[in-house]
């Protein structure tokens, strides 16, 4: 089955993402790539950083047969970000690796490679290197001249160390002021010299085929300037809840990540942030964080260091035409209420498992993902109307939103759930299929899950219908928990469920133990 695969590249643990097409490409999220071969090829020699004054006006419209104009404006505030992590090279893929049981021919095998490896053999058929440093590159640009700047989330994701390379070839230090992973964006800060060149975000969205000027690190050639169009906007590519991206065809490649786009203006109109690619570079299909989106993020990021999102608790999935026509609805727009959580905002307003919400604050949604994405504009604390589909007949009521739990807390208060129904670890949230209108009678359904969590990182989505695990058949949450705590008991490094998604009825190992 043809599908597009998006992975980050320096970072093989994230999540494959799906979705369907008619030929299968990779898309290929552009942030820091490994360029040690190119390490000192980073703009120097290139023009000075100019004023520290915004560039955000230009006196003419820019003529498309040159953009030397902006570039030689905006330029010295883009600069190359690079990043040390720790690793340990340790396979993520346990429920890939062979078990070995004592008397297997290949028993031998492994201990003698184990042995000629060095002393790091952690069990059998299974080998643990030592933690190692890895250096990594991306994109970033100032936006004050005190020296806060603007990077993706997966650029300085779990970074020991963190420089920036300005136009004139000069490395300073930087420190991570906040990050946010659900919209991949990071605020970070220079602390010595300046003041820096800036830019500034535009305060009007672009249209379709105005156009638009690229200006990166791609592979560690800092200060590389490209060009294109804005091809579309709106796209969802499955790389966040809040996925609102513009398309653009300027050639963006690895490294790119965390760059500016500017309009003819010199104003930033996106961040450069995920391609779409056969082979990993540039085939005109690239994405970028509209401004509106960035400016919000990041205003939330200097001030408190955290993004604070509004959040009703309920757990919600799309409106297919049979659960449409089931429910009397006219259209398969709205977000159908898987549960809504006991004693949250929705609950308390009223909101039950089963009911369509339609809209909120007089305006209609299309899904969920715009639901969620009006919900957490809001913000904690800001009172709603929800419109929405219940017992056959449309409804309105107030809710009061909540403060979206992060990640952390969430993971810890699903691992203590009494009901047994949170897998932290996996990073999933189960229900009985029969709860769920359109789910069918048998199996578990994936009521929610962690983006970033074990079972995404297999491919699993909401919506999936576990129908088996460990060769049992489930009807319950805990009939899922059994099976992990049998495959614990038995020493295995994996579970086997059969699950029953969009694409049809596959297999998926699950690792026991999966890396936190």
């Amino acid at each position: 089955m043809a599908y597009i695969q998006s992975r980050r590249p320096d970072s093989p643990k994230a999540p494959p993402l799906i979705l369907r097409r008619r030929y299968e490409i990779r898309a290929v999220l552009l942030g820091s790539v490994a360029a040690l071969a190119l390490a000192g090829m980073n703009g120097g020699g290139l023009s000075q950083a100019r004023a520290a004054t915004p560039q955000t006006e230009m006196s003419q419209t820019v003529s498309p047969t040159s953009f030397a104009d902006v570039v030689d404006h905006v330029r010295g505030a883009v600069v190359s970000v690079k990043v040390k992590t720790t690793e340990t090279a340790e396979s993520d893929d346990e429920d890939e690796a062979p078990r070995i049981v004592p008397g297997d021919p290949l028993e031998r095998f492994f201990k003698h490679f184990g042995e000629e490896g060095g002393k790091h053999q952690g069990g059998p058929g299974g080998h643990h290197l030592k933690p190692h440093v890895t250096q990594a590159q991306g994109s970033g640009f100032f936006i004050t001249p005190d020296g806060f700047m603007v990077t993706n989330n997966h650029v300085v994701e779990n970074a020991t160390e963190v420089s920036v390379t300005l136009d004139d070839g000069k490395s300073v230090p930087a420190t991570i002021v906040g990050t946010d992973k659900k919209t991949d964006l990071a605020l970070l800060k220079v602390q010595q010299g300046g003041p820096y060149q800036y830019v500034e975000f535009a305060k009007v969205p672009p249209r379709v085929g105005e156009w638009v000027i690229a200006v990166g690190n791609p592979f560690g050639l800092g200060g590389t300037v490209t060009a294109g169009i804005v091809s579309a906007r709106g796209r969802d590519i499955g790389a966040g809840p809040y996925d609102d991206f513009l398309q653009i065809d300027a050639p963006v490649n690895r490294g790119n990540s965390g760059g500016p786009s500017f309009n003819g203006q010199g104003q930033v109109v996106g961040v450069n942030t995920a391609i779409f690619s056969p082979s990993g570079g540039s085939v005109g299909i690239g994405f970028a964080i509209p401004s509106d989106t960035a400016q919000n993020v990041i205003a939330s990021l200097k001030d408190k260091g955290v993004v604070a999102r509004g959040w009703i608790g309920v757990q919600i999935q799309p409106v297919t035409a049979e659960i449409a026509d089931s429910l009397g609805l006219k259209s398969n727009k709205g977000a159908l209420v898987a549960e809504a959580q006991a004693d949250s905002p929705a609950s308390s307003a009223g909101i039950k498992s089963g009911d369509v919400i339609l809209g909120i604050d007089g305006e209609r949604i299309d899904g969920p993902r715009d639901l969620a994405k009006r919900v957490a504009a809001l913000g904690p604390g800001k009172k709603a109307d929800l419109m929405y589909w219940h017992d056959g007949s449309e409804k309105t009521t107030s809710v009061k939103l909540g403060s979206l739990p992060d990640d952390k807390e969430a993971k810890a208060q699903t691992g203590n759930s009494q009901e047994g129904d949170s897998f932290g670890g996996l990073g999933l949230t189960l229900a009985p299929a029969s709860s769920v209108q359109g789910a069918g009678s048998k199996g578990v359904v994936v009521a929610d899950m962690d983006p970033d969590g074990a079972a995404a990182q297999k491919g699993m989505q909401v919506g999936d219908v576990i129908l088996e695990a460990g060769g049992h058949a489930v009807n319950q949450p805990a009939d899922v928990k059994a099976a992990l705590a049998e495959a614990k008991k038995d020493n295995r490094k994996a579970v086997l469920l059969r699950v029953k998604g969009s694409e049809g009825t596959h297999f998926v190992a699950i690792a026991v133990n999966p890396a936190s």
